[in-house]
């Protein structure tokens, strides 16, 4: 039998915290729906953040309770205590905790250091821990930040240690500008694999300089079995300067569907959730491989 990957589509949340057309419930929704139908079975939802700060993300209690019943693993994004709080109250039992592998990204996305981002976090786990919620901790800009430049790897290898010892059920990896390279990304997630194994750690890739593949490659090389990605190359953060988009759903998909690897996605009920990410947004550029995968699925 082949092997898993697991494909968290970040979409509905990283992808369209960026976009200039904000989003109905119902159009979320949607989305959401067709990539669960196309068989992504993790999905990130939306975010409880300020809706001042983030409107796209606004009204994402609406979200969750729009999937109450459905299938699947669905996680929201939270910014502090008062973030989990309005997302275990709306019914959400997967959450994730954005953590910093620099002091400029600290301060620049939410105004604080390191150090109390973390001890907020720590926080945030000793609740779940007796809430029975699982947490998701995401270490950005994991090998390069906008202000701070070039992050030693050793600053990532401590606070993933530090955060699954204390209780996260999963660290998420992330290349907020796209900035890796494939031997440091091979590097570092051997690294992390070998103490932790391969089932807590996850890789976030941007596709700024087109290695966004290339970098899966080396993770899946060096034990990984989880990546996110985001439908139709949506995303981009707006505290970060020079995020472009995610490394797109179907690109991913395509290339370890192709290396033998299982992920239990339909390409083409995938592309369907492409086309109605580019009609909501109008901003959907679609994965490196989209012309070769339309005509390859007769969609051309």
């Amino acid at each position: 039998m082949s092997q898993s990957v697991i494909v968290t589509d970040v979409g509905p949340r990283d992808g369209l915290q960026n976009q200039t057309r904000i989003l109905s419930s119902e159009q979320r929704l949607q989305l959401i729906n067709a990539l669960s139908s196309a068989g992504v079975g993790h999905v990130e939802v939306g975010a409880f953040v300020s809706p001042k700060v983030v409107p796209a993300m606004a009204g994402t209690d609406a979200i969750l309770q729009g999937l109450e019943g459905h299938q699947g693993e669905y996680s929201v994004l939270i910014p502090n205590m008062k973030g989990y709080e309005l997302a275990t109250a709306a019914g959400a039992n997967r959450v994730v905790m954005v953590l910093y592998a620099s002091e400029g990204m600290a301060q620049a996305n939410v105004n604080r250091s390191r150090e109390q981002v973390e001890e907020a976090a720590e926080q945030i786990l000793v609740r779940a821990l007796e809430d029975k919620v699982t947490v998701l901790i995401a270490i950005s800009v994991a090998f390069e930040c906008p202000f701070s430049g070039p992050v030693a790897p050793n600053t990532v290898v401590e606070i993933a240690g530090k955060f699954l010892a204390i209780g996260a059920d999963e660290i998420v990896i992330s290349d907020t500008i796209g900035a890796a390279n494939p031997a440091q990304v091979r590097s570092l997630m051997a690294k992390l694999v070998e103490q932790h194994g391969s089932e807590k750690i996850a890789c976030h890739f941007h596709d700024t300089r087109a290695m966004g593949l290339a970098n899966v490659f080396a993770a899946l090389e060096s034990g990984v079995r989880k990546f996110d990605a985001s439908i139709g190359g949506l995303g981009g953060c707006p505290f970060a300067p020079g995020a472009s988009g995610n490394v797109a759903t179907e690109d991913l998909v395509m290339m370890v569907e192709q290396m033998g690897f299982d992920t239990g996605i339909d390409q083409l009920k995938l592309a369907e959730a492409t086309r109605i990410a580019g009609e909501l947004t109008g901003n959907a550029p679609g994965g490196r491989a989209k012309t070769w995968l339309n005509r390859h699925l007769g969609l051309t």
